[in-house]
């Protein structure tokens, strides 16, 4: 497996993490829409009280229908942005390097770099792209 593909293997392993996640905690029984009002998170029937409002708004940003609405959107960038090898290409480009089929840009692309950057702090982010990512620390 190429370097490259790897970090696609990581990206829908993440992917599928997110999402399994969030299945798992929305097929609780009264789970339904999470709401924050003040210091205080509705989860469906149940509520959890006396959290500074900034967190009880964080926890209810996580709420299992929007998580999993992130997750496919990203699975669609991810799509758009595959690998377009140089290799058998027709139309094989001037610089002959792997591009984005999406951006035409040296592949992995910054979008996919970007979505990978989420993960950095996980054990199996890929170490090629650790490098990349550190120096963009404190940025932004």
């Amino acid at each position: 497996m190429s370097h490259e593909h790897e970090l696609v293997v990581f990206l829908h392993a993440r992917l599928d993490e997110d999402g399994d996640s969030a299945r798992r905690y929305g097929q609780v029984d009264g789970c339904g829409e999470w709401v924050a009002r003040g210091g205080r998170v509705d989860v469906g029937l149940v509520g959890f009280d006396g959290l500074p409002p900034a967190l009880a708004q964080h926890v209810a940003l996580h709420d299992p229908v929007r998580v999993l609405r992130e997750v496919e959107a990203k699975r669609r960038v991810l799509e758009r942005h595959a690998l377009s090898p140089a290799e058998g290409d027709p139309e094989r480009p001037w610089d002959d390097h792997d591009d984005c089929q999406y951006d035409g840009e040296l592949w992995p692309c910054d979008d996919l770099l970007d979505l990978a950057s989420v993960y950095l702090d996980h054990p199996d982010f890929p170490e090629r792209y650790r490098q990349r990512e550190d120096a963009g620390d404190g940025e932004g």
